[in-house]
């Protein structure tokens, strides 16, 4: 065998190593994608289903917030009373 014959014999040894490791690599990279998308999927699944979940808050969290609106105008009456309380006791 001549040198010419083993060199393209060497040369396309490497080309077919190059090519394994290169789609290798590419399939390893088309897994992760692909579990990838699958677990975003899953993520806007559930980002949806939470936002359906809680649309009923807006509307209670208003009333919430009224009711502790008015708590607070008789907390600050009471703190009021207590502070003249404590001035006439001498405290």
């Amino acid at each position: 065998m001549d040198l010419t014959t083993l060199f393209t014999l060497i040369s396309l040894a490497i080309v077919l190593i190059v090519v394994v490791l290169l789609v290798y690599f590419l399939l390893g990279i088309i897994i992760a994608l692909s579990q990838g998308n699958k677990h975003l999927y899953e993520l806007a699944a559930g980002l949806g289903a939470i936002e359906k979940d809680t649309e009923p808050l807006a509307k209670k969290m208003t009333t919430i917030n009224g009711a502790l609106e008015q708590l607070l105008a008789s907390l600050v009456a009471v703190d009021t009373h207590l502070a003249a309380v404590a001035k006439i006791l001498g405290r």
